[in-house]
This record gives structure tokens, C-alpha cells and sequence, in this order.
């Protein structure tokens, strides 16, 4: 075994470990943060994962230091074809335009590519999904455009730095269709008042708040326990914000002090639309691989509120 996939291993079992999945894996690449993934959480519950087979080009997503998961930014759009679809999870981001700047965003490719990437693997690891791979080896994921039918095959959608967010009509006429008709949106990553009020703004054209209003998720509510028993939102900061100041995680100092785990449900109750607000759950996975003491520190937490939300997704 390599140095690199030796400290891959290291991180896998560690993550099932934190999580306490009491799984056994058979990946040497990855056991080792899986494990310690799911003893950090403390979910108290088993989980079945089959065996591990990961190319070494999945491997390499999960090392400190190198990857393909930790190149270089501006990674270019990767659209849905004929063959994205029907073969195992994609993760879907959704693509918007952004009428403005906010300090360490980048618009609708905040922490793309990465946090697709290492977030499918670690689905994959500590989880029964089968999850769609490419020759390479590498999960398949898909950045898509509100306007395109490609929307209508993913089951769940995500998107970051959403207040800077600027629908056109048709986005908004499309993305509300994608929602009632059984879609699931997820936006992270995002600060403070002003872009809680563009986000608030922008979705209350897609899902008319008189009819379907913003509301906290508590802690009884099933989103918080799909596998693990997680007892708060972690507020998780940009690995930037946190070499500057890693005694600090809110990043706008005291507007941005709490976060907020919010949703809005469908008529039958089912939440159909998740808001991770004052927190980057994505960094969590985008960075594990760049630095030991902010994966230690934060990717435990951040993949068992990722998995939590993505199962009940799934399964609801």
C-alpha cells in the first residue's frame, strides 16, 4: 500500500468509527475515516455496508494532500448525457446566475467539484447506496440547469451560495414543477442577514410562502435521526475562515453566530426543501482531504448531517 492510500484508509475508519456504524470494511483504501465517521456521531445504530471495491482512482479523492478530488478551481460544468442517469446515486448540482459577490463564494460552484465527489464516496462507504461510477473509477455527478429536463431525473438537487441567487422566470416555473412533483432541494452555504433575505426572496417566487412557509427543523423531526442520532446543526466554516481564525466558525461574526436548520414542507408534510444556513456542510467534504486537523475537527459531523439529509431525501 502507498503512503496515500495508506492515509486514505486512515481517514475511512476513522469517519465510521466517529459515527459508530459498527460496520465491517473491507476497502483498504477507505476503511479507516469511514469507521471513524460513524463512531464521531454516536448514532448508536448498525449499518450493513457491502464490501469495498474502490478503483485507485476513487481512492486518491480521499487522501490529505492530492486527488483528483483536490485540483485546482474553475472546474468546468459537467452535463448530464445520455449515459449520466440509471445506473446507481448521481449527485446533482443545480446551476443559477448571481447578481452579486459574497466573500468566499463563487456562485452556483461553491466547493465544486470536490464536495460531490468525496461526499458520493463516503455515501457509497457508509451506506447501502450504490452509487454510478465512471470508467475511471470516479463517482459520476451532474451540474445541471433549472431550464433542462435532466432536472426531472434527480431525486435530489443541490445548490450553494444561494444568496446571490437571481432566477429568471423560467427557472423559477421549472424549479417549482421539479419540487411538486416529488424533487428535493438542499442549498448550503450561505451568511448572514442579507443573504438570508436574497435566498428568502428568491425561493418565495418558486413556493409561494403563504402556502408554503420557512419553518425550523427541531430535533424530533426524522430528518435529524435517518441513520445517525445527530443532536445539533454544526456550524462547519470555509477551511479558509478557519486557518485564519480556527477559534472562530462563524463567518460574519456575531450576524452569522447561529446557524439554522430550516425547511419547508409539501402539503402532506413532507419536507421537500432544506436550508443549511450560517454553516458550510459542503466544506466538510470539499476539504477533507487538505488538511488532518479540519477533517478531524469537522467531517464527521458534516457527512452525518450530509447522509441524514440525503437518506431522508431519498426515502421520503
Amino acid at each position: 500500500m502507498t503512503a496515500r492510500s495508506a492515509q486514505g484508509a486512515d481517514r475511512a475508519q476513522y469517519l465510521a468509527n466517529r459515527l459508530n456504524a459498527g460496520s465491517l470494511l473491507r476497502s483498504a483504501q477507505s476503511a479507516d475515516r469511514a469507521q471513524h465517521l460513524a463512531n464521531r456521531l454516536n448514532a448508536g445504530s448498525l449499518i450493513l455496508i457491502a464490501a469495498l471495491v474502490l478503483s485507485m482512482a476513487g481512492a486518491a479523492a480521499a487522501q490529505f494532500g492530492g486527488g483528483f478530488g483536490f485540483g485546482p478551481r474553475f472546474v468546468p460544468a459537467r452535463f448530464p448525457d445520455a449515459d449520466t442517469f440509471g445506473h446507481g446515486f448521481v449527485f446533482c448540482r443545480g446551476v443559477f446566475r448571481s447578481d452579486r459577490r459574497e466573500a468566499g463564494g463563487t456562485g452556483w460552484s461553491t466547493d465544486y467539484p470536490d464536495a460531490e465527489l468525496n461526499f458520493s464516496i463516503r455515501l457509497s462507504e457508509l451506506t447501502k447506496t450504490r452509487i454510478n461510477r465512471g470508467a475511471d473509477g470516479k463517482p459520476v455527478h451532474a451540474t445541471v440547469r433549472l431550464t433542462d429536463d435532466a432536472l426531472f431525473k434527480c431525486p435530489y438537487l443541490h445548490m450553494e451560495d444561494v444568496g446571490t441567487m437571481a432566477l429568471s422566470d423560467e427557472e423559477v416555473l421549472k424549479l417549482r414543477e421539479y419540487l411538486l412533483k416529488g424533487g428535493f432541494l438542499w442549498v448550503d452555504d450561505y451568511w448572514g442577514e442579507y443573504a438570508w433575505d436574497q435566498w428568502v426572496e428568491q425561493i418565495a417566487r418558486v413556493l409561494p410562502p403563504a402556502d408554503f412557509p420557512i419553518a425550523d427543523l427541531p430535533l424530533e423531526h426524522p430528518i435529524w435521526h435517518s441513520q445517525f442520532q445527530l443532536k445539533e446543526l454544526p456550524q462547519i466554516p470555509a477551511i479558509q475562515q478557519w486557518r485564519r481564525l480556527s477559534y472562530d466558525t462563524s463567518e460574519r461574526g456575531e450576524e452569522s453566530r447561529i446557524p439554522h436548520f430550516r425547511g419547508i414542507a409539501d402539503p402532506s408534510g413532507r419536507v421537500f426543501v432544506v436550508m443549511t444556513h450560517n454553516t458550510d456542510i459542503s466544506d466538510a467534504w470539499e476539504r477533507e482531504g487538505e488538511d488532518p486537523r479540519y477533517f478531524y475537527q469537522f467531517s464527521p459531523r458534516g457527512y452525518g448531517v450530509g447522509i441524514d439529509v440525503m437518506l431522508y431525501a431519498m426515502t421520503h
